[in-house]
């Protein structure tokens, strides 16, 4: 984008191109942020009233509006003097300028230098010039206004068909694609379009699903009708589409005009055609009826509708069809679609979908490059790895980049290597300087060879954390509990080393002078499920495993339905109240027509994601369980819609609580007493539940039983927390 604005400037003048500006105003949640830090109030209780606030970029939510629709907004104004302060403050601030900016994509190019016409501003992160006026009274001033609109996309395709060049020896045009490609419409077919653009929502995929694309034209369409307005008329596309309804081409004239999108008017193109086919206007005069019917001011209406059935009435057409034709082709003015645009999205799109059906690993590893700093996308993509059986290997300091690469297993199957600066806390410049020193002098062979090959000050004890808790060191040393509790002397270890090298002592009889590793102390592991928390704070997800893989038994036992099998249970008439277990990784809430609030849930286990909605009641009720990452059991309403799985919430508990009622004892294995200290102290914490708990003791060739008096919570992180015991043979559920 920034290459194509500079070669503008240089064509038309520097003096002659400008930024639009915009003006920042006040949201809610801005509002409350900005007076809250102004009060002094605490950052989490300023933080928790924001999340309350409904988030619509396309219809915002007033700060009113969302106090009247959450009681518990209402609750802690009324209780809490300091909020009431907070909201009125908050309130009569909302809808103030806040500051300048510029338009994302909005670029004005003059005939004349720029001052002549305008005032300018200049916005100090920037080296463009912008307007004073915003876009509504640039076009008025007389200028002319371009988007130039940057997609990210592009380059996501740019280092598919990179990697693609480097893994596999491949090289692709992106520009002679073919767009018949069996494989790509059979993928489009089953909705497998998490990562191509324009195609990847929920809606999409479900209409990708019904609609059963076979012709580049169908996805021109596709892009076109997903839209507030045009959705309305996808049901009757499909149908006609798959011969199930005739169409209707309103008369035989306009069948030419028509037939590609069954009858149906999508793009604003056939408005204008409809125009000069029916009643003979000019392609100008058909672009100001366009533009009309898209800006709705009656009185030019009224005059385009008598020009319109004058045309046609003089075209031999009847006069009240020519009037009814008027009205069907004004109600989809207001919101047909440039096909040309269409058709450019729809070109990537399909280039997406080719490479992602034709050479999928290379695809998702740029696209995880291109959102590397997005954990949501990332944990998306991953889901797509698991489901599509494409291995995403775990971050290595000897052999992970930057970016996410593609790399060959032993068995010759195409891998995704994890990306070191994707974690969180380490930055690309650290990890690039890592990366150069590896390269330079070949691997790093133990962590005392990191230590001296590091540099101090490009690594510090953050990213260090970040690196080690991700698994990235496990290939030099396997214990992570004991590199995390080192890492103040590694970094000492490192800051020595680096002095001497300074002072020249390091290489002063060919090596190093100082001993070869970095002393740590002696410490157990973490546990499995300490090790799977590490790495959810370091990725943003779980990589190496899933939380819900120590629970399988207890699954099993509350009868909780995978999400990879949820479809198909509910299409063998399954549906009705069902049982399923996960993590919730997005929540979105909005307020309803009603004024009532919903929360979309996206919910994985460690089979797939499932989408449940949650309604005030449930939501009011259960926000706290809600709003952390801890494992849940829901209970949810199930029904399947047009082949898609709708779920409702009827009931949320902690998943811990939920197993250790299913488990009815755990049976554990030990031969010598040296676990018993740990056991017990263990156990101190857990009294009090359903569970009983059964010592098998062998020794001198025998087995001896004890069952403790006591009763004992069963949950999974217990049973994962005695099973690392060191001492402790076996710890079973029984």
């Amino acid at each position: 984008r920034d290459e194509v604005i500079r070669y503008v400037q240089g064509k038309y003048g520097h003096d002659r191109v400008a930024q639009i500006i915009t003006f920042g105003k006040l949201q809610a949640r801005a509002a409350l942020r900005d007076v809250g830090r102004v009060l002094g109030m605490p950052y989490t209780q300023v933080d928790r009233i924001c999340k309350l606030v409904p988030v619509n970029p396309t219809d915002p939510v007033s700060l009113p509006e969302a106090i009247a629709g959450e009681p518990l907004l209402q609750e802690m104004r009324d209780q809490d003097g300091r909020v009431a302060h907070l909201l009125d403050i908050g309130t009569k601030l909302e809808g103030l300028y806040r500051h300048a900016s510029t338009h994302a994509a909005g670029v004005v190019i003059a005939d004349r230098p720029l001052v002549e016409l305008v005032p300018l501003y200049r916005d100090p992160r920037s080296v463009m010039s912008a307007t004073q006026f915003n876009m509504k009274w640039v076009e008025a001033a007389g200028l002319v206004k371009f988007d130039f609109l940057g997609l990210k996309t592009l380059t996501v395709l740019r280092h598919a068909v990179d990697i693609i060049r480097e893994a596999q020896g491949v090289e692709i045009d992106l520009a002679t694609l073919p767009l018949d490609d069996p494989d790509t419409f059979a993928m489009l077919a089953r909705g497998e379009t998490v990562g191509v653009f324009q195609l990847e929502g929920a809606g999409m995929r479900d209409m990708m699903r019904q609609m059963r694309a076979d012709s580049f034209e169908d996805i021109i369409a596709t892009v076109a009708l997903y839209r507030p307005g045009p959705m309305d008329n996808i049901p009757r596309y499909i149908s006609v589409k798959h011969g199930r309804e005739a169409p209707d081409y309103l008369h035989p004239r306009l069948e030419k005009i028509l037939k590609e999108t069954f009858g149906i008017m999508i793009y604003q193109e056939q408005v204008m055609q409809i125009a000069q086919e029916l009643s003979g206007y000019s392609l100008g005069r058909a672009d100001l009826l366009r533009r009309a019917m898209g800006k709705k001011i009656k009185e030019e209406m009224d005059a385009q509708r008598k020009d319109f059935v004058d045309g046609a009435v003089a075209r031999g057409v009847d006069a009240h069809k020519a009037s009814e034709i008027f009205e069907q082709v004004a109600k989809f003015a207001g919101y047909g679609f440039n096909k040309s645009h269409a058709a450019a999205y729809a070109l990537i799109a399909w280039q997406t979908a080719w490479l992602k059906a034709n050479f999928p690993v290379a695809f998702l590893a740029a696209s995880m490059t291109c959102d590397i700093h997005d954990t949501g996308k990332l944990g998306l993509f991953r889901q797509e790895a698991e489901r599509t059986r494409i291995n995403i290997l775990p971050p290595d300091i000897n052999k992970s980049g930057a970016d996410f690469r593609v790399e060959a297993e032993e068995d010759g199957q195409l891998a995704i290597r994890y990306a070191l600066s994707a974690l969180k806390n380490v930055g690309a410049q650290a990890v690039r300087d890592l990366v150069a020193a590896r390269d330079r002098e070949g691997a790093f062979r133990d962590i005392g060879d990191f230590a001296r090959r590091l540099d101090a000050r490009a690594v510090n004890r953050r990213q260090m954390e970040s690196l080690i808790r991700a698994g990235a060191f496990d290939a030099l040393e396997a214990n992570r509990a004991l590199l995390f509790h080192g890492i103040d002397a590694i970094l000492r270890f490192a800051t020595e080393a680096a002095g001497e090298r300074e002072s020249g002592q390091a290489n002063l009889f060919g090596g190093d002078a100082r001993a070869s590793s970095v002393p740590l102390a002696a410490r157990a592991d973490w546990s499995a499920t300490e090790r799977l928390q590490h790495e959810f704070e370091a990725v943003g997800f779980y990589l190496s495993a899933h939380p819900l893989d120590a629970y399988a038994a207890s699954l099993k036992r509350l009868g909780a339905i995978r999400a990879a099998d949820l479809r198909a249970h509910l299409a063998a008439g399954g549906g009705g109240r069902l049982k399923l277990a996960g993590v919730i990784g997005a929540r979105h809430e909005r307020t309803t027509s009603r004024g009532s609030r919903m929360a979309h849930l996206s919910v994985s286990d460690s089979s797939g994601q499932f989408d449940v909605t949650a309604f005030s009641e449930i939501l009011a009720s259960a926000r706290e369980l809600l709003e952390n990452s801890a494992p849940l059991l829901f209970t949810v309403e199930a029904r399947l819609e047009e082949d898609v799985p709708r779920l409702t919430l009827i009931e949320v508990e902690s998943l811990d609580k939920a197993a250790a009622r299913a488990t009815a004892g755990l049976r554990i294995v030990l031969d010598s007493e040296a676990p018993l200290a740990a056991l017990r102290s263990l156990l101190a914490e857990q009294r009090r539940g359903r569970g009983r708990i059964v010592i098998v003791a062998r020794t001198g060739g025998r087995e001896i039983e004890a069952t403790l008096p006591d009763s004992y919570v069963l949950s999974p992180t217990l049973v994962a927390a005695a099973r690392a015991v060191p001492g402790i043979l076996a710890a079973e559920e029984m």
